[in-house]
């Protein structure tokens, strides 16, 4: 069944936009909210199953009441007081680009798509900022933004599909993290739907601004689960000249790593700095052709946007080659170097390609360590993986410390899944007893839920637990993912 009102039709009453089509039985009560929507409401099994989960490939999905595809903030309003008055649980979806399962469908919930929520609602060039819908796609954005001059950092590896929203909403990084930082170093405003309907503005959009706790850095990250952002002022930067580029190559993932730690150290400032293990480029290499060595054992990337790039790249060889790099290449032109950052944003189709073809299983880790323990971090995982039989292949954000090892497995094979389980425990839990954090950046969602439990002490789970009740105290907003076990 499909209930959708796309707005007033000329010489015709409000019913008549009204269509009903094939699937489960609707409720005379999903009935009168679909009336209200300017979007669109369905029970069509079809399209649930569609929208019931998103990237991950192992995490649990429930299955849903209903689906609405909301067009306005009006909509936003109506849906989630029907399901507040009613116990109905909610959760608030964008591109559904995410990996860790914060988008995934739970029994009997209302899943609410901003998705068609996408416009640009203002650009301020004189106060480098940008308001927009949540649904922007985070690429479409960055081309808009180049008119004006301006530019609009973060940069995940989704970057072409991932909405602005759930970029928010996961307090989203990328490879740009190691100069430009987070999501949330850029949102100013934001306007939120509160699991009563009650709409609201948090933070401001001055560049200081200190009246009242910081509401809005405590929504950005929470995954649906504290309200629906519904629209966001974000800060902007000036456009840079076009960055220049070098690879290196290296016998070993710890060398790599050790090089990465070494030029840091520096005081050096790339605005990228990817590593990606021998295993990894040997899948890029099996969907597309980006020329790169897979007799080696690690690769790392580096880019730098600043007036002095050619010196940075240079800087970089050096440090390189002290740290035993097989080869260094320079990209020295804006083609060739976008070239490079296309093969690292390869890596995790690369992998979901692998995996779709030898069993269907992939547990993706995002784990952040300082970057003094990259090195013994990548040793360890190697043992892990020796340890237990899994094959695991390793990305990172390098620069920062975000490291990605990814597990893979036969899901048909009982022993297999408990392989890369017990893989995929192990690397979170050495993430931990380095110093580090079970995410960097993919947020939490029903993947690693019950591991925030591990990460925060009594005193941290109990504020978590006392905000969310104050915030939705029925728990109606995205139950089962991120809190579940605090």
């Amino acid at each position: 069944m499909t209930v959708s009102n796309p707005g007033p039709v000329p010489g015709a009453s409000a019913a008549s936009a009204i269509s009903v089509g094939a699937g489960a039985p609707v409720t005379e009560e999903l009935r009168e909210l679909g009336e209200k929507l300017t979007g669109s409401l369905t029970t069509d099994p079809d399209i649930l199953a569609t929208y019931s989960r998103d990237q991950s490939l192992y995490s649990p999905q429930g299955t849903p009441l209903a689906l609405v595809r909301a067009r306005s903030v009006d909509d936003v309003v109506e849906t989630v007081k029907f399901a507040h008055r009613r116990g109905v649980p909610v959760v608030p979806q964008g591109a559904r680009s995410g990996i860790s399962g914060g988008a995934n469908a739970v029994d009997g919930c209302i899943l609410l798509s901003v998705r068609s929520m996408d416009r640009i609602l203002e650009v301020d060039e004189v106060n480098r900022t940008v308001t927009v819908e949540p649904g922007i796609i985070n690429l479409d954005l960055k081309k808009a933004l180049r008119a004006y001059g301006l530019a609009y950092p973060p940069d995940p590896g989704s970057v072409a599909m991932c909405s602005v929203g759930g970029n928010i909403a996961t307090n989203a990084g990328g490879m740009c993290c190691v100069k430009y930082g987070v999501t949330r170093e850029y949102v100013r405003e934001l306007k939120v739907v509160l699991a009563d309907g009650t709409v609201t503005r948090l933070g401001h959009r001055t560049v200081k601004g200190v009246a009242g706790l910081d509401l809005a850095a405590l929504f950005t990250g929470s995954e649906g689960t504290l309200g629906v952002i519904v629209e966001a002022t974000l800060r902007l930067v000036p456009a840079g000249p076009a960055p220049l580029s070098a690879l290196a190559t290296f016998p070993s993932v710890e060398a790599a790593a050790q090089t990465v730690t070494a030029y840091m150290a520096t005081g050096a400032t790339p605005s990228l700095l990817e590593m990606m293990d021998a295993t990894t480029v040997t899948m890029i290499n099996e969907i597309g052709d980006f020329g790169l060595d897979a007799s080696v054992g690690a690769v790392l990337i580096m880019q730098s946007d600043s007036v002095t790039a050619a010196a940075d790249t240079e800087a970089f060889a050096s440090v390189a080659r002290d740290n035993g790099a097989l080869d260094v290449a320079f990209a020295d032109n804006a083609e060739d170097s976008e070239l490079l950052v296309a093969a690292r944003r390869s890596a995790q189709p690369a992998w979901e390609h692998y995996a779709h073809s030898h069993g269907g299983g992939q547990l993706l880790d995002d784990v952040c360590v300082p970057r003094s323990k990259m090195v013994e971090f990548c040793g360890r995982v190697e043992e892990i993986s020796a340890r237990t039989g899994a094959m695991v292949a390793v990305i990172a954000h390098a620069g920062d410390g975000n490291m990605h090892p990814s597990v893979f497995f036969d899901t048909g094979d009982p022993e297999s899944v408990a392989r890369a389980q017990d893989a995929f425990d192990r690397i979170m839990a050495l993430g931990l007893e380095l110093g580090g954090t079970i995410t960097g950046e993919h947020g939490v969602g029903n993947l690693k839920s019950r591991w925030l439990a591990e990460e925060l002490d009594e005193g941290n789970r109990r504020l978590h637990r006392e905000i969310k009740n104050a915030v939705d105290p029925t728990g109606i907003l995205n139950p089962g993912k991120m809190l579940e076990h605090l």
